[in-house]
Formats: structure tokens, C-alpha cells, sequence
């Protein structure tokens, strides 16, 4: 009998093999092997397009799942969205929170702290606002306030500040002891596409409630925010708690890569329900049923 010849491995396309991306914080995600259409400078609107509404069709499915395991299991998460002014955090959180049920997945975003505030404990106004279980909390900005915006707009002592750094990673710590799965994410933006979307704000006037007198002066202390977000990195990112950098000058980018990686993060299953089969109605007794006049009721004008 002939020898058998050995099967040739297929190589994956472009012949490049499957390596790891090393990001910061010491993350490694895969690389993808076929570039997707979002990250080829030389695909169509139209199929870039068309890719992402497919790729988001199919995450937010799996983002059903993934509550409903949460709901299943007791779970109690809480997601951080932080970055620059700008950075994309609102449009991605609004891909996440789109097909969940908002009974059970909230969306925190606390304004300027009260008087009374100001003299509890930093991080009491946010305990308040944590999952019970079954529920996802998503904080837009949060307790890291104190280590951005409050620390270079000198709206906090020194000494609050390093209070702060001392207490932020045994307290997210307790979190994590106590069942709270913490998943920390910081947006990174260019300050060229920062200055973009500025601009973007200032002729939408349905995007002008985002501008506020200190959006403009961040503009004006885009390094002494670099700094404060570098020491705040070195000083939080602790193993049971990590941060994760997600590169959003492309929006359509940063959307896919921030929910692809969340629910890579979490052992969730399908327990989503079963598709019902939806009986036939059953015949009505009217019992001398009759509806008012519609000459009584008020209607909305039909305009449109």
C-alpha cells in the first residue's frame, strides 16, 4: 500500500498567522484573521454600513442573553464607562442598553452633587445607585470623577484626592467580594476627533445640551487630563477590578469591540425563553359591550 500523504494545513487569508494584540493593562484579545469592513479604509460606506448593522443585530441577541443569564443566576454587574468629554461613552452605552429589558438594566448618569452631598461619605451618593441582584447598573461617569474632572478643575483638595486613591480600589474590592461583577472601561479619543465632534456639537442643535461651559475648558487642558487619567490607571487598576482602553475614533468601531468584549468577559448561557406559540383568541362575550363616540374622546392630531 501507498503512503499516505500528509494533509496540508490550510493557511488562514492573507497567510498571516493568528496573533495576539497586546493592549494596555496588560489585556490580549485576538486579532481578526479577515479584517472586518469597519477597519478597511478601502470598503464602502455602504458595506461598512451594512456590516455593522448586521454585527449589531447579532451582539445585542447575544446582550439579550446575556441579561437573562443575569437574571437566571442572581447576578449583580456593574459597568463604568468613563473618558475624556466626547469620547463616545453615551453612544455605546445606548447599543448596550437598546434591546434589554430597562427593569433590570439602569443607566446612571448623577449630576453635580448636592450641598448635602458634598458632605457625605465620596462614595455614598453612588452605593445608592448599585444593582440588586438579577440587574445591570451602567454608571456614565462615575465614582472616577474625583480622579478627572474634580482633580483638574481643582473642584477637590489634595487631600481628597489622595483620600481617594487610598479608598477607590479597597472599595471596589468589598464590590467584588460581595458578588458585584465590576467592569471598568476608559474611552480614548484623539484630541483631533475630539475637536470634531465639538464642532459637530456646536451646529447640531439637537447636540448642543452636550456642550457645557467646562467641555470648554477641558479644550484648554487636554495634557493636565492626560496625566490625571495616566495616575488614575497606575493607581486603580487593580486584578479583581480591571480597566480596559477602548481606541473610539470610530464610533461604529468602538461600539462592536466594547460589547463584544463585555460579553467575553462574563460565563453567561442561553436561558432566554423558549419562542411561545401564540394561541388562537378565544370568542368575547360582548354582554352588550358598545363602544363610546369618538366625537367624545380627544385625539391626536393627525399632522404627519
Amino acid at each position: 500500500m501507498g503512503k499516505h500523504k500528509k494533509a496540508k494545513t490550510e493557511k488562514p487569508a492573507g497567510g498571516n498567522k493568528k496573533k495576539a494584540a497586546k493592549l494596555k493593562l496588560g489585556t490580549e484579545v485576538p486579532e481578526m484573521i479577515v479584517p472586518s469592513p469597519l477597519a478597511d479604509p478601502k470598503a464602502k460606506k455602504k458595506d461598512r454600513n451594512k456590516f455593522y448593522e448586521r454585527e449589531l443585530r447579532r451582539l445585542h441577541i447575544e446582550l439579550v442573553k446575556l441579561q437573562e443569564w443575569v437574571k437566571h443566576e442572581g447576578r449583580k454587574v456593574v459597568l463604568l464607562f468613563e473618558g475624556r468629554d466626547a469620547a463616545g461613552k453615551g453612544g455605546v452605552i445606548k447599543r448596550i442598553v437598546e434591546p434589554l429589558n430597562p427593569r433590570a438594566c439602569r443607566v446612571v448618569a448623577l449630576g453635580t452633587p448636592t450641598e448635602r452631598q458634598k458632605t457625605q461619605w465620596y462614595f455614598q451618593r453612588y452605593t445608592a445607585e448599585l444593582p440588586a441582584a438579577g440587574e445591570m447598573t451602567l454608571f456614565d461617569r462615575s465614582w472616577y470623577n474625583r480622579a478627572g474632572v474634580e482633580r483638574v478643575m481643582g473642584f477637590c483638595t489634595e487631600a481628597e484626592y489622595w483620600e481617594f486613591v487610598r479608598s477607590c480600589p479597597a472599595f471596589e474590592r468589598m464590590l467584588v467580594r460581595s458578588g458585584v461583577t465590576l467592569v471598568k472601561y476608559w474611552f480614548s479619543v484623539s484630541d483631533k476627533e475630539q475637536e470634531v465632534r465639538f464642532k459637530s456639537r456646536v451646529e447640531d442643535p439637537t447636540k448642543r445640551w452636550k456642550l457645557s461651559p467646562m467641555d470648554m475648558e477641558s479644550r484648554n487642558r487636554w495634557q493636565a487630563y492626560s496625566r490625571a487619567k495616566d495616575d488614575m490607571l497606575v493607581h486603580t487598576d487593580i486584578d479583581q477590578a480591571r480597566w480596559y482602553v477602548v481606541n473610539s475614533d470610530d464610533k461604529k468601531r468602538a461600539h462592536l469591540n466594547t460589547i463584544a468584549h463585555l460579553l467575553s468577559l462574563l460565563p453567561y448561557k442561553d436561558v432566554v425563553p423558549k419562542k411561545m406559540k401564540l394561541p388562537k383568541r378565544k370568542p368575547e362575550l360582548r354582554e352588550g359591550y358598545a363602544r363610546p363616540p369618538l366625537e367624545i374622546q380627544n385625539f391626536v392630531p393627525e399632522i404627519y
